[in-house]
C-alpha cells in the first residue's frame, strides 16, 4: 500500500485529500508545515512514506526550500508540488528545486490520484539492461547505480530515468514530446518545460561544464539527445 506524506497547511485541504487518497488505497501521513515534514522524514520511527504532496505556500519555510532540503539529504522520494501559483516562473522554480512534478489548483481528486500513480510507476526500478561505460560516466541499468569517476551519483527517479532513456541510444535525437512520454509515462498530463528542468538538473550532476554539456546535448529545433561522447 503506498504511502503518501501530505505537507498542507489548509486544514480543510490537508482534509479533504487525506480522504480521496485513503478511499483510493494510500497509507497517508500528514504535515502542516515544511518543518514539521522534514522532521517526520529525518525520525527514523517516522512514516516510511514513497511520495510527498508539497503545497508551496506553507507557512515559515515554503515548498521550494522544503524540496531542496529534501534533495540536499540524498532523499529521492517524488515529490509533487501542488500549488495555485501557477506562473511559468515558478513552475520552473518548482522544478528545479527538485519536483518531479508540479501541479497547479485546483485540480480534481481523479488528476491529482493518476499523477501520483505516474510518479510512483517512475520510481520504480527498472532492471531489463546491463552497466555501461560512456566514456568515464558508468551507468548500471540492473543496479540503478551512476558513478563518474569513481563517484556515486544520487539521482531522483525521474532524473534517472531520462538518463537512462537518452543513454540508451546514444546520438538518437529524442523530441521533447517523446521524453515527456517515454520517461513520464504514456499517459501523463504535463508540458516540455518538466523536460527541460530535468534536463538542467541532470546536466548540473554528471557534466563537467553544465552549459557545455558533453553528455546531454542539445539539438536547437527539435529537442536533446546523449552523446556521441
Amino acid at each position: 500500500m503506498p504511502h503518501v506524506l501530505l505537507i498542507e497547511d489548509d486544514v480543510s485541504v490537508r482534509d479533504g485529500m487525506e480522504l480521496v487518497l485513503r478511499r483510493h488505497g494510500y497509507d497517508v501521513s500528514t504535515a502542516a508545515t515544511g518543518e514539521d515534514a522534514l522532521a517526520l522524514l529525518a525520525d527514523p520511527a517516522g512514516p516510511a512514506a514513497e511520495l510527498a504532496v508539497l503545497d508551496l505556500m506553507l507557512p515559515g519555510m515554503d515548498g521550494f526550500e522544503v524540496c531542496r532540503r529534501l534533495r540536499a539529504t540524498g532523499s529521492t522520494m517524488p515529490v509533487i508540488m501542488l500549488t495555485a501559483r501557477g506562473d511559468d516562473s515558478d513552475i520552473v522554480h518548482g522544478l528545479e528545486a527538485g519536483a518531479d512534478d508540479y501541479v497547479v489548483k485546483p485540480v480534481t481528486a481523479a488528476v491529482l490520484e493518476a499523477r501520483i500513480r505516474a510518479a510512483l510507476r517512475r520510481a520504480e526500478p527498472s532492471r531489463s539492461a546491463q552497466g555501461e561505460d560512456h566514456a568515464g560516466l558508468l551507468i548500471d541499468r540492473a543496479g540503478l547505480t551512476v558513478v563518474k569517476r569513481g563517484t556515486t551519483i544520487t539521482l531522483p527517479p525521474t532524473e534517472l530515468r531520462l538518463l537512462l532513456e537518452l543513454s540508451a541510444s546514444p546520438a538518437r535525437v529524442f523530441s521533447r514530446e517523446q521524453l515527456l512520454e517515454s520517461v513520464w509515462d504514456h499517459d501523463f498530463l504535463g508540458d516540455s518545460r518538466l523536460v527541460d528542468a530535468a534536463v538542467g538538473r541532470l546536466r548540473a550532476k554528471i557534466e563537467d561544464l553544465p552549459a557545455r554539456p558533453r553528455y546531454i546535448q542539445t539539438v536547437r529545433g527539435f529537442g536533446y539527445r546523449f552523446g556521441p561522447v
